[in-house]
Order: structure tokens, then sequence, then C-alpha cells
């Protein structure tokens, strides 16, 4: 065996540098390597899984499992579902901020200047806004006489459209009224204006009673209309369907029916 010698000391740190410089090449490039079969595997192992996967969802389709709609949702579906859900939270939010809802018992007012027409406010709680309002033709003198007399039923009736299949009942806008029985023309939905509030405001630690207040109180008023009549109550308001509703005045001593009755209707 014959001995191989450096000439130099540089030789032989040279020639050490070389091999382990080459050691280290290989060692990279089996890495690499084995990277790469790594790579190329995982690769392979999804695309059987999907493979597998849409085999299960089509035999699933013909037996009638699965519906033939299903499909991945790819990033961009996603990323409009969320979209829209957040949309929908945004103005779910803001719907039910300007719209209170009512629930079994709510609190009515009764209110109308003396030679104006009968507004009627139903809301869940004196400090809330209404959840329905609504202004009647019938002048307040008309229906002071009516009161005075003895139980007064007040039927609203409005016509089921086909294209307002959505709306619910407290949210038409028109109706026909009858009192007792009469027709008593048209009533109209309304918003709470800054007049109204202001009523219900001044009214607000009434739980029950009836009582005037002067024509001239509300500064958007000038007193031309006569004062101020109201009459305030607690209802119990009983949904019979989607297309009727009832609100009757509960008595205080439980003793009798109600005096005074308002039904809904979409006939």
């Amino acid at each position: 065996m014959r001995t191989i010698m450096a000439k130099t000391p540089h030789d032989s740190s040279f020639s050490f540098s070389r091999r382990f410089l080459n050691w280290k090449k290989k060692v990279e490039e089996d890495e690499d390597d084995m990277e790469e079969i790594l790579t190329n595997t995982i690769s392979q192992r999804f695309s059987e899984e999907d493979k597998q996967e849409e085999l299960h969802i089509s035999m699933s389709t013909e037996m009638g499992l699965v519906p033939r709609s299903r499909k991945k949702k790819s990033s961009s579906m996603v990323a409009v579902s969320k979209l829209r859900s957040a949309a929908l939270t945004v103005f779910g939010k803001n719907k039910s901020t300007n719209h209170s809802h009512l629930g079994s018992r709510v609190i009515g007012t009764l209110f109308g200047y003396r030679r104006g027409h009968v507004h009627i406010a139903f809301q869940e709680d004196a400090k809330v806004s209404p959840g329905f309002l609504i202004e009647l033709a019938t002048p307040t003198s008309v229906l002071v006489r009516e009161m005075a007399s003895g139980l007064v039923r007040i039927a609203l009736e409005c016509d089921k459209k086909i294209e307002k299949k959505g709306v619910r009942l407290l949210e038409e806008g028109m109706w026909r009224t009858y009192c007792n029985g009469k027709k008593c023309g048209f009533a109209m939905k309304r918003e709470c204006g800054a007049e109204e509030r202001n009523i219900l405001k001044a009214v607000e630690p009434i739980s029950m009673g009836a009582g005037v207040l002067p024509g001239n109180y509300n500064n958007g008023c000038d007193g031309s209309e006569g004062e101020l009549m109201y009459m305030r109550a607690r209802f119990e308001r009983v949904v019979g369907s989607k297309d009727s509703e009832a609100f009757y005045m509960m008595n205080p001593d439980c003793t009798g029916g109600p005096e005074l009755s308002v039904y809904l209707l979409r006939v």
C-alpha cells in the first residue's frame, strides 16, 4: 500500500477542505432528493384523498343521500359568505334599533286634539319608541262619545297582497277602520316624530288613566286644535296568526271584560 503524503502543510489542508466540501455537497443533494420525494408523496396522498372524496360524493349523490348541488367551497365563496353574514348582522342591528318589538304585555296610548284625529300607540316599554303607531280618520270627539257609552271595539282591516308577502302585520300602511261595527274611514300607519315623542314623554309617568293636556304645551302646536286628550292603559297582545292580532285593555281590578279592544286583520 502506498502512503500518500502531502508535500506541504498547505496541500494537506487544501485536500481536507476539498474532501469536506465534496461530502457536504453530497449531503445537501441527498437532502434535496429526500425533500422532493416527501413533497411528491404528500401531494400524491392529498390527490388520492381528493379523488376518494369526490368518488364518495358522486356515489352518495347517485344513491340520493347528497344533493347534486353540493360542491366544494372555494376561497372566494367563503369570503363572499363571510361578507354577506357581516352585512346581514349590521342591517339586523340597525333594524332592531329603529323598530322596537312588542311582547305579550304592552302599553297602549290613545291621544288626539279635541278638533283633531285619534292616534293609537303601542309600546313595549314607556321609554322606547312605539312598535305600532297609527292615525285614525275618526275625530277625537266622536271616539270620546263612543267610549262614554260603554265598550269600544276598534277593528282595522287591510288587504292581503301577493307582492307584499313578507310584510309583517304591524308594518302595513293602510287600514280600513270600524268602530263598534260602523265604518269610520281609513287609518294610516305613522312614524314617531318629534311631536308624538313629546306627547308620549309627557304621559310617560302615567301607567293608567285619562286626562287632558293644554293645547299649547307643545312648542310645535299653536293650540288651534284645542286641548290634547289622552287615555293610557296596559294591554294584552294576542297573536292569532301572521294575519291577525288583537290588543285587549287590562282592567286593574280583573273584573268584567275589556273596555277597549283593538283588532288587526289582514284579509
